[in-house]
């Protein structure tokens, strides 16, 4: 009996998770495309806006998979309770675990999958989405800011400007600056081409160095070539252009130590790799939450009040992270308690409906009172 129960309730669970997330993507797809369908114009602009939005559609499963999990969650309760069958699990002597183990058991493999899709499927779908809005309908938006090479770079008491090149080809119109303690000019060198030998070791051609021991005395020496040890080596300079969104984790990983190596921001790309887990883990709290939410005894309406509940907790949800990330772009917060921070609520609000309901935790109803 508790066998058949279980595979009862999941498959109702899996049906309303499936159809709210196909009916959330479609909506989203819509909307997205009616509000720039102006901008998509050109010979051949069906075919290439139906890839477009074929890439956007896969973005949107990974983005609104947490959601559809926690709206499924109590509308697939509040379905059972409207057909007096949640009425029927009490009466057999089934407590709520009846309906919690199996959105729990749902959840866990939503929330891997999730995870995976986001790592194999969202990061491709996200670039492409990138390509064919710049390159095909010349829409640009903050995309020069993600991908216009880095050139700017600063190890140590050195700053580097490497205006063309790679660390792999060699790098052109260079220059280094070295700093005193006091961020004052030491000396500048200045070369048309620098080219990795080993380690630190750097071959630079084309030289002018200049040195500066006071406020108008300065050394000048020009080199056909010349070896220098930088204290720099050539895989600190291949930072990886692009979202921090778009990439997978161990690039995300490699970014992070590259970048922090040359003086680059890395908290973006920090919040980027918690985020890779914590956002689609989130939705295994939040379904559970749906769930207590729907089996409150003061509950009023069925299907109608899971879905405006669900879409208040998304909400709310969507809005912490917003505030959290905004916080961590300005170096109030740090990354990880960012991504972290709305799962955990999630979580505490989660427990402390199942505790009040089974009677481990009791509000008074006089701290209840409006005062």
């Amino acid at each position: 009996m508790r066998l058949t129960l279980f595979g009862y309730v999941l498959r109702t669970y899996v049906r309303f998770a499936l159809g709210i997330l196909g009916g959330l993507v479609l909506v989203f797809v819509v909307v997205d495309f009616v509000d720039r369908a102006k901008t998509y114009t050109g010979p051949g602009w069906v075919t290439d806006a139906a890839k477009l939005y074929g890439y956007k559609a896969l973005m949107a499963v990974q983005q609104l998979g947490p959601a559809a999990l926690l709206l499924a969650a109590g509308t697939t309760v509040s379905a059972l309770r409207k057909q007096g069958e949640v009425t029927a699990i009490r009466a057999l002597t089934f407590g709520p675990s009846a309906l919690y183990v199996p959105v729990l058991a749902f959840g866990l493999l939503a929330c891997s999958g999730l995870v995976v899709f986001d790592e194999v499927v969202a990061t491709h779908a996200g670039r492409r989405v990138d390509e064919i809005t710049t390159q095909r309908f010349n829409r640009w938006g903050d995309w020069r800011f993600y991908y216009t090479p880095k050139q700017w770079f600063r190890r140590g008491d050195r700053i580097f400007f490497l205006r063309a090149g790679s660390a792999q080809e060699g790098f052109q119109d260079v220059s280094i600056f070295t700093l005193s303690r006091e961020f004052e000019l030491r000396s500048r060198l200045d070369a048309a081409r620098m080219e990795w030998l080993d380690g630190n070791r750097w071959r630079l051609t084309g030289v002018v160095e200049r040195t500066f021991s006071g406020e108008q005395d300065t050394a000048v020496k020009s080199l056909e070539s010349a070896e220098y040890e930088l204290g720099i080596a050539a895989s600190a300079f291949r930072i990886r252009p692009g979202r921090p969104e778009q990439m997978r984790v161990r690039e995300l990983r490699e970014q992070i130590v590259a970048r922090r190596e040359v003086g680059l921001a890395t908290k973006q790309f920090e919040l980027a790799l918690h985020n890779r887990f914590a956002y689609p883990l989130a939705a295994l709290p939040a379904a559970l939450l749906g769930v207590g939410l729907a089996l409150r005894n003061s509950r009023k309406g069925h299907l109608t009040a899971a879905i405006v509940e669900g879409l208040l907790v998304a909400v709310g949800m969507w809005g912490l992270m917003m505030v959290c990330r905004t916080l961590v772009l300005t170096e109030r917060l740090s990354p990880p308690v960012a991504a972290w921070t709305p799962p955990v609520i999630l979580v505490l609000v989660a427990a402390a409906l199942w505790l009040r309901r089974e009677g481990f935790l009791h509000v008074p109803r006089r701290w209840l009172a409006v005062r």
